[in-house]
């Protein structure tokens, strides 16, 4: 009788909650819910279907997923057409261990959270909240960059007025 591996069926005894992958030290990923070996451009599939997960050092437990978000960024910066400048590349790592760290990163998170959901409205045909949406969300984001770094001034990293 032939044996085949295949995902088990989604039934009432199903574990709730994202996804667990296992992170081995041969730099293998274990998906625990298929059973079997899955590789970057698997969890990419699963990052662009929506479907949560994490990853889990398989001798540690500790938290890899940010890890490997990273590690597929990076795979997708090196291939093909990069969506970061070197420049802003350089201005993120800029702000790290400044004051500013939290709030750039919540600032980052805010404003792509906007343009999807922007992104989700013309795809759905639904007609824009108010005329020229990108317009203003790229004055909206302008006018927040341009305050922090007025407060980057006051901490003495970037010259008043620079930008």
């Amino acid at each position: 009788m032939p044996t085949s591996r295949r995902a088990p069926a989604a039934d009432a005894n199903a574990q709730p909650g994202p996804r667990t992958l296992k992170k081995y030290p041969n730099r293998r990923l274990y998906d625990t819910r298929s059973s079997s070996y899955i590789t970057l451009a698997d969890v990419k599939r699963m990052v662009m279907g929506g479907e949560q997960f994490e990853v889990r050092d398989a001798k540690t437990g500790d938290d890899l997923t940010r890890s490997i978000l990273l590690q597929i960024i990076l795979e997708e910066e090196s291939g093909g057409v990069p969506m970061f400048s070197t420049e802003m590349l350089a201005q993120i790592i800029r702000f790290y261990g400044s004051a500013m760290q939290g709030p750039m990163g919540a600032m980052l998170e805010q404003n792509l959270k906007a343009f999807v959901e922007m992104q989700q409205q013309f795809v759905g045909g639904k007609p824009p909240v108010f005329p020229n949406l990108m317009t203003s969300y790229l004055d909206q984001s302008r006018a927040v960059f341009e305050a922090m770094q007025d407060q980057m001034a006051v901490f003495g990293r970037f010259p008043p007025g620079k930008r």
